[in-house]
């Protein structure tokens, strides 16, 4: 790690401020160019921490950067997480009220719902699939309290910032579907995803590491690292298998995963 105690603290500050007023902060690898995952990772759990102390409770995890392009975008081979804490949650077909996020965009995702616990660095494919209690339709709502670009440098967000940025992370979506983790091939479970009508984007579960089971493996192993475990009851957002889509108001967002369900939801 390249962060001082004070360093991580008050980064996390900083962002929790940041989500509480609205108001973006600069990127935190402008303000610390030597910036390491470690540090960012460090960075996150001090902001949950304050979210925790505020009363929030965690719900689950997400998993980002799972596809080749947006690795490719960002320069990094591995994906990213984050937490997701329950105020985070909206019912099938909510409406956002506005305000509520800073510049939103959404991601149609497969969520995992867990029956079990899972730890450890030996996680397999088959443990995940034991552990899972359904498989659902999900949209992510991922908002950014630092800056996408430093405006007198240009310089882009990094891995960095968007890991103490609790990996983008603002809301979820559950569709009302729930199904067995086997009764799909989820490296074919796919969506078209509209807004106002259109379609923005489309893509399948192979976007998702080869599999979004596989992106479950790769989380619980990483939080193995970390003495943490997956608990029963948490939500696993497996990953994007599409570009985000921006969502300014007035937005209308469907998602619709042909047999596997859909899911939606409005920007006031």
């Amino acid at each position: 790690m390249t962060l001082s105690k004070d360093e991580i603290e008050r980064a996390a500050e900083d962002l929790f401020r940041a989500d509480a007023t609205g108001r973006q902060i600069g990127l935190l690898t402008i303000r610390h160019p030597k910036m390491q995952m470690t540090d960012a990772y460090a960075v996150q759990a001090a902001l949950v921490r304050r979210k925790l102390e505020a009363g929030r409770k965690v719900i689950g995890w997400k998993i980002g950067l799972t596809s080749r392009a947006m690795q490719y975008a960002l320069d990094i081979d591995i994906p990213d997480s984050g937490v997701l804490l329950d105020d985070m949650a909206f019912d099938n077909g909510a409406a956002i009220p506005a305000g509520r996020f800073i510049q939103p965009r959404i991601e149609a995702e497969i969520a995992f719902v867990m029956k079990a616990p899972l730890a450890g660095e030996g996680v397999t494919r088959d443990d995940v699939i034991a552990a899972t209690d359904y498989v659902a339709p999900s949209l992510e709502i991922l908002d950014t309290r630092i800056l996408r670009a430093d405006p007198a440098t240009g310089q882009a967000r990094k891995i960095c910032d968007t890991i103490s940025d609790n990996a983008a992370n603002a809301g979820i979506v559950l569709g009302n579907e729930k199904h067995r983790v086997d009764d799909f091939d989820l490296r074919w479970a796919g969506a078209i995803v509209s807004r106002n009508g259109e379609v923005e984007e489309t893509g399948l579960g192979a976007g998702v590491l080869n599999d979004p089971v596989t992106g479950i493996v790769w989380l619980a192993r990483r939080m193995a690292e970390y003495g943490q475990r997956i608990e029963a009851g948490q939500v696993i957002l497996s990953g994007s298998f599409i570009r985000p889509v921006e969502c300014p108001p007035g937005a209308k967002i469907h998602a619709d995963f042909g047999p596997f369900g859909t899911v939606s939801c409005d920007f006031a």
